[in-house]
């Protein structure tokens, strides 16, 4: 059973839930602490951990094959945590995925996966995982969620190209995708991307 972590608001009292996924060498509780600067007051909050610290072995953009078992466990994992929110009645467009680093990759990657209209996908440095994005992996409609990915334009794990391309397929399947870069080289979250995220989507 993978290890899913609450806080917040009980599930079966609310009315909205969020999906926090931590990065590499991170946990569960290290990414809920982002609640201390997100407003995610009226939330269920569900963090997911991985086993052993990480989500899948390699760079979110090695072969498929060097990342594929430990990333379709992974998106299993995300998926239970998804399934508890589901059998609580919230409905999709009151849930939110949050993630950062290897984190906000697998929020980026379940939801385009899984294209519904939800209440946002935030990424905190990230793009869609694979060697190269293939678009046959991708269905559905995001019918208008916003979706958020603040970087550096010269991120050491995420290159900015990626980002790009994952705006342009993320669009085009009807998400309203906000890119925040910026020029430093620092992979962390900042403060404009926890003000714009808590202006325009919580």
């Amino acid at each position: 059973m993978p290890k899913i972590k609450t806080a917040g608001i009980a599930l079966d009292q609310a009315k909205k839930a969020a999906i926090l996924i931590h990065g590499r060498g991170a946990n569960a509780e290290s990414i809920l602490s982002l609640s201390n600067y997100l407003n995610l007051d009226e939330y269920a909050l569900l963090a997911p951990e991985a086993e052993g610290g990480t989500w899948y072995p390699y760079s979110f953009m090695a072969p498929d094959e060097a990342n594929q078992a430990a990333l379709e466990e992974s998106l299993a994992t995300i998926n239970e945590a998804w399934s508890h929110i589901s059998a609580a009645g919230i409905s999709s467009e009151n849930v939110v995925f949050i993630g950062f680093s290897q984190g906000a990759c697998l929020s980026l990657e379940f939801a385009a996966q899984n294209a519904q209209k939800l209440g946002g996908v935030i990424a905190f440095t990230g793009g869609l995982i694979g060697e190269q994005i293939q678009d046959q992996k991708y269905s559905g409609d995001f019918v208008g969620t916003p979706v958020f990915i603040g970087s550096s334009e010269k991120d050491f794990h995420v290159p900015l190209s990626r980002i790009q391309e994952s705006e342009t397929l993320l669009s085009r399947m009807g998400a309203k995708v906000k890119l925040l870069i910026f020029k430093d080289s620092n992979h962390t979250i900042r403060q404009e991307e926890t003000d714009w995220v808590n202006k325009n989507i919580l």
